[in-house]
């Protein structure tokens, strides 16, 4: 039996190169991200921007979350994006509803529409009353100040304001001469009153805000009160005009502690005049925002006291004061602060 001779081997056969594909682009997402625009349900080119409060806002001391390191969301008017061709035009002026003719405004009534620029700024009307004596009716005092639809919180009237206006009122027989100065006037309220009371009055707002001084002029002009004064006053600077103020008996701020961070800047500015005259009183609302904020320890440090003014006390304990709704059911607290050493 044969047998048949093995075959050869087959040869090895050559290594095949395993070829890499190059990886694929990353797959484009369906959804194409819009232009940043304004957000919905928001006319015009306003957009919410968290931005830190500028220090010279003005506004409680024992009251309000602390807001030392925290800072709020505030509105912030950016430009419009350019629009494109064909578009029609728009505005936020062309979105507002057209100013009534002059014939059919009410000389007399409780507000009124003035336009200023781009702004449009309301005359409010507070009317304050005293009691009626027997047989007569009692004396009625009417103030009018601008409110403007603005950003900025100075420019139109806050509760705090129309409770120290209320507490200048009720002591109106005591301001007949005395040296008044408000700081943080903003539309400045009780200033105005107390001008309209007989006081030599000064009204002062951030040196770094002329739209705030711009309006503390505007309510002088409203009420003919030309003899007023309007000043820049930055607190905690010492500027040439602060050196010349005159000693003053009444220093007024309405809701100047709402930021914690300004509360030493005020006092400090407050402490300053209390060196020109030991017996000058700052007279203060503000608005009970938390249980957080306190002036106890600042106030020790400064050689001031305080006492609480109880808001029955002058009528003020009501929801409406001076023919307005603004007081409402806010929590308002009004202090009478003084130098320490002016009772030793």
């Amino acid at each position: 039996m044969r047998t048949r001779a093995p075959l050869p081997a087959a040869p090895p056969l050559p290594k095949r190169r395993m070829r890499t594909r190059a990886p694929l682009p990353a797959a484009r997402s369906r959804s194409r991200s819009l232009p940043a625009g304004p957000a919905r349900g928001v006319r015009g080119p306003l957009r919410l921007s968290l931005l830190a409060r500028s220090r010279a806002s003005s506004r409680s001391p024992w009251g309000g979350r602390s807001r030392a390191r925290q800072r709020r969301p505030t509105w912030r008017r950016e430009a419009a994006p350019a629009a494109r061709p064909g578009a029609p035009a728009c505005s936020l002026a062309a979105l507002r509803p057209p100013p009534p003719p002059a014939s059919s405004r009410q000389a007399d009534g409780p507000a009124d529409e003035r336009g200023r620029g781009d702004q449009l700024a309301r005359a409010q009307r507070f009317l304050f009353s005293g009691e009626p004596g027997p047989g007569a009716p009692g004396p009625v005092l009417e103030v009018r100040v601008p409110q403007i639809l603005h950003l900025q919180y100075g420019l139109y009237v806050w509760p705090c304001a129309v409770v120290l206006a209320q507490y200048l009122w009720f002591h109106r027989r005591s301001l007949s001469g005395k040296a008044v100065l408000e700081i943080g006037a903003g539309v400045s309220l009780p200033g105005i009153l107390a001008a309209k009371c007989g006081a030599e009055v000064i009204l002062s707002d951030n040196r770094e805000l002329p739209h705030c001084l711009e309006v503390c002029r505007q309510s002088c002009h409203m009420n003919n009160l030309s003899q007023v004064h309007v000043m820049g006053l930055t607190w905690g600077h010492i500027s040439q005009d602060l050196l010349a103020l005159p000693p003053q008996d009444i220093i007024l701020a309405s809701d100047v502690f709402y930021e914690p961070e300004d509360f030493e800047d005020i006092l400090t500015t407050v402490y300053f005049l209390m060196q020109k005259n030991p017996k000058v009183q700052l007279w203060s609302t503000y608005q009970v925002r938390s249980a957080d904020w306190s002036l106890e320890a600042l106030l020790y440090k400064w050689d001031m006291k305080c006492v609480h003014i109880p808001l029955e006390s002058f009528d003020a304990d009501k929801e409406e004061i001076a023919g307005s709704t603004l007081p409402g059911r806010h929590t308002v607290e009004m202090l009478v602060i003084s130098y320490t050493k002016d009772s030793i």
